[in-house]
């Protein structure tokens, strides 16, 4: 390989012997793109962007680089490169792991952390390591009558995701301390805003306590049917479920945000804009839909014929993470059986996949089953939405904290700007 920019090749593949003085390491170019794994241009990048130092050599070799800050580098997770860089950013991170098909929390099974925990349970122990059997969200007094004040001066026609965006707000408001970003001081805020966010809700249904569960709160603000412990428990499920899926859209948002050193409720509203989309939180509305056509028509072959013909994607099949099928669609499908008048709705779910299977071999993803979970439970269709967001909230929050604890502002991409080259005249 040729250097790059007059550097020399160094001794060895990753570095090798120091090129400054004494006991201080230096290496060329070449050998810290190679620790980094990007491209010697990208190096060049960096060090514009005040990430890395370089010095001249004085044996006029071209730049030489500090082998303790590069490796700083490494372990910061900086790998992030500018525009023209090397492919998109790679972000480190140690809460969730997708494999094939199957999805872990720190290590742990997700769908076995569902089957034997409560939602509350698993997003606390996702933000601190340690497991609190029983752990129940409060919110607090001022801040819930703000958000459910604030809900209430919506338009009647407002959305779901409208009405958490405005709890969210009125919350932030009502805590004066809300810029603590102190370890102690975001997990007090998140185990206030949950159920926060939940309270706001307008109820439609009649309340019972239940075992005072965050999902017993939700059940009466989606769906007028009374509450009992097999509907409950899938909510339960389908809440634990959706906490975290890695760097989705709003996630990689709530990130950016914390990198900038936005306060915990900002970095949820920079998730539920990024959820607020067709693509993302409200993927469920449109399988809600069809299960329902299904149910009507008594046929998911002539649906999903209307589908196709009209141009449009089958809602609720495939996903482009899991190229079997999704661990927590299956999970919640399962826990679904138990709950009274499910049957004709699992049916339907499992024709839509057998039908379109016949052309495609799509497996049904989690959309599908929240619709599954919506429909049955006699939740309008934009419940789904309603859960996926107040649980990935918890997800958020626990990307927070991750992100607090690194370099602030690190994922400050550079534009590949393809306007007019300068000078242009005035217009």
């Amino acid at each position: 390989m040729n250097a790059v920019g007059g550097d020399a090749v160094g001794g060895g593949p990753l570095g090798g012997g120091p090129l400054g003085g004494d006991d201080e390491q230096r290496l060329t170019t070449r050998e810290v793109a190679e620790r980094l794994g990007v491209k010697p241009e990208t190096v060049y990048a960096y060090v514009s962007r005040g990430l890395l130092t370089s010095r001249r050599d004085p044996a006029g070799r071209g730049s030489t680089f500090d082998a303790r800050e590069v490796d700083a580098l490494v372990r910061k997770g900086r790998r992030e490169p500018p525009a023209g860089g090397d492919g998109p950013p790679r972000i480190r991170t140690g809460i969730t792991l997708i494999d094939t098909d199957h999805y872990y929390f720190r290590g742990v099974d997700a769908t076995e952390l569902a089957r034997r925990f409560g939602f509350e349970e698993i997003a606390d122990w996702l933000w601190t390591g340690t497991m609190r059997r029983g752990v129940r969200f409060t919110a607090p007094a001022e801040a819930l009558t703000a958000a459910r004040r604030a809900v209430e001066s919506l338009p009647g026609h407002s959305g779901s995701t409208d009405r958490l965006r405005m709890a969210v707000i009125a919350a932030a408001v009502a805590d004066p301390l809300r810029f603590d970003l102190s370890r102690d001081a975001v997990l007090g805020a998140a185990r206030a805003l949950i159920p926060t966010l939940v309270g706001a809700l307008p109820p439609i249904g009649p309340a019972r306590h239940g075992d005072g569960s965050l999902a017993w709160r939700l059940w009466p603000r989606l769906t007028s049917r009374p509450a009992d412990a097999s509907g409950v428990r899938a909510l339960d499920m389908a809440l634990s479920l959706l906490i975290d899926h890695d760097l989705a859209a709003s996630t990689l948002a709530a990130r950016v945000a914390a990198s900038a050193r936005a306060h915990p409720y900002a970095v949820v509203s920079a998730g539920l804009g990024a959820l607020d989309s067709p693509l993302h939180g409200a993927a469920s509305g449109p399988a809600h839909r069809m299960l329902a056509e299904v149910l009507e028509r008594g046929s998911a072959a002539a649906v999903v014929a209307d589908h196709l013909r009209a141009g449009r994607r089958v809602p609720g099949l495939g996903h482009r993470i899991y190229p079997g099928r999704d661990p927590r669609a299956e999970a919640l499908f399962t826990v679904l059986k138990e709950v009274p008048g499910a049957g004709p709705v699992l049916a339907a779910a499992r024709e839509v996949e057998a039908t379109t299977a016949r052309h495609v071999r799509l497996h049904a993803n989690v959309d599908l089953a929240l619709a599954a979970l919506s429909v049955t439970t006699g939740m309008p269709p934009e419940a789904g939405e309603t859960v996926f967001a107040v649980a990935r909230t918890a997800g958020w929050i626990a990307h927070a904290l991750e992100e607090y604890g690194e370099q602030p502002l690190r994922m400050r991409p550079s534009g590949r700007y393809n306007g007019p080259r300068p000078p242009v005249e005035l217009p």
